[in-house]
């Protein structure tokens, strides 16, 4: 096998690997645009502090990223996801259990035996932070708050962050309950990718029955960013007094979509506002499309001056600034040649693509032609 080392024309887009209808996405090494706590001249506060791009996993900004704080109730985007993932039937009517009658902290004022759909305790959780909408998810997916608290684990592990750790499902102080916002960041991608999760985080206002009631309940979305910032689309706010308060923000414009988390941070909604601001102003979301269209040649050994063409099978996307795209690299890894017979979409190496002498991800390589052996005696009777 021989590499062949080329640096990319400014003109030529960056790719990456989503890899649709699985648990796991491809996530970038962790190149950040920004790596300080005055971003741009706007001021972070956050104890920390972590920026994606949802598609492509890149890390925009952070601080103290990987240190390990209270969550509050932004635990609920782990506890919708892992109900989401675990339903097949999120209209289904269940009768609210008595353990989630009551429980403190923020409500829907749940009653006893009341009957809900899974979908309808899905926004009282991430619209209005119900606590006892939480514990009613947890023991009618998980069984008990503990079962469920083990699903969500397992879910934190295939997606990937190894710095989580989930006791229950509402965000109520406990030691052994923790994050961090690279985490968290990483957490709120993978959710939104997912089109459920992402209508609920992004509805304003939803309406549903309330037992003994002679209106139904009105269920407000906390979340400010859907109504104060431009392309806002979710997800979810937190407060307790050691959590402080904690607000992951989500918005998406011209094909690019980010998630910002800021846990304890004073000016929470501010903070995040401006922070995407500058992601939104400096980054461009570059693509290529690779379909059909030969990245290189590859020489056919045993057909005289015969080459195959080479490429990528997807079209991908990827957050770059301007200056950023004259800095990047790739590297073929591909043999010098191939031989007859080969067919079209047979593997034939890999891509891997650097900024500034960072591997930002690989990707496979494919022939987008077929070589037959015919195709030699053809050109002799020519």
């Amino acid at each position: 096998m021989k590499k062949f080392v080329r640096r990319l024309c400014i003109l030529l887009m960056l790719l990456l690997c989503v890899l649709n209808g699985t648990k796991y996405f491809a996530k970038a090494e962790e190149v950040s645009v920004y790596d300080t706590a005055a971003i741009n001249g706007v001021q972070c506060s956050a104890l920390g502090m972590a920026m994606i791009e949802v598609n492509s996993g890149r890390l925009i900004m952070q601080k103290d990223k990987d240190r390990r704080l209270p969550m509050a109730s932004t635990t609920k985007i782990m506890t919708a996801i892992t109900v989401i993932e675990n339903c097949d039937d999120l209209d289904k009517i269940v009768v609210v259990p008595d353990d989630a009658v009551g429980v403190e902290g923020s409500s829907i004022y749940l009653q006893k035996d009341e009957e809900l759909s899974i979908r309808d305790l899905l926004y009282g959780l991430m619209l209005q932070s119900g606590n006892d909408c939480a514990v009613a998810l947890a023991i009618t997916v998980g069984g008990s708050v503990d079962g469920f608290a083990k699903m969500m684990n397992e879910l934190s592990y295939e997606i990937g962050v190894n710095n989580t750790n989930f006791v229950n499902p509402h965000g109520l102080h406990d030691d052994n309950h923790y994050t961090t916002a690279y985490d968290l960041a990483t957490i709120s991608a993978y959710a939104m990718r997912n089109p459920t999760f992402k209508k609920i985080v992004g509805t304003k206002t939803y309406r549903t029955t309330w037992k003994n009631h002679e209106y139904g309940r009105v269920i407000i979305n906390k979340n400010k960013i859907l109504s104060t910032f431009m392309g806002g689309n979710g997800i979810k706010t937190g407060y307790t007094k050691k959590a402080g308060r904690c607000l992951v923000s989500s918005a998406e414009r011209d094909g690019m979509e980010i998630v910002c988390v800021v846990l304890n941070c004073g000016p929470m909604f501010q903070e995040c506002s401006n922070l995407m601001d500058v992601a939104f102003r400096e980054l461009v979301m570059s693509d290529i499309i690779c379909t059909k269209v030969p990245i290189l040649q590859i020489d056919v050994q045993n057909i005289v001056g015969k080459k195959i063409d080479v490429g990528i099978e997807s079209v991908f996307h990827y957050p770059l600034t301007k200056e950023e795209a004259k800095r990047i690299e790739f590297e073929f890894d591909v043999p010098e040649s191939v031989e007859a017979p080969i067919k079209k979409g047979t593997r034939i190496g890999k891509i891997y693509f650097y900024l500034d002498n960072q591997l930002l991800f690989s990707e496979d390589l494919f022939t987008i032609n077929s070589v037959e052996l015919k195709d030699f005696w053809d050109e002799k009777s020519a």
